[in-house]
């Protein structure tokens, strides 16, 4: 990524076997977060608060489908 310093790309646990997310801690601090099938695609940056908001969403399941 060319707006981004060499990061160390850690990818989740969770992923399947096709891909799925991959998190970096960069300076700011922020997070950037991309597709791992497409690393050379769209990365998305969250400062610390935006990075938290979204972590508490996820373990309070804000997120989950319904159905």
């Amino acid at each position: 990524m060319a707006d981004l310093p060499e990061v160390a790309w850690r990818k989740s646990t969770k992923s399947a076997l096709d891909g799925c997310v991959e998190v970096a801690f960069i300076e700011g601090p922020q997070v950037a977060v991309r597709h791992s099938k497409d690393r050379a695609g769209p990365v998305l940056k969250f400062n610390a608060v935006e990075w938290q908001a979204f972590v508490d969403g996820v373990r309070n399941a804000e997120f989950d489908l319904e159905g």
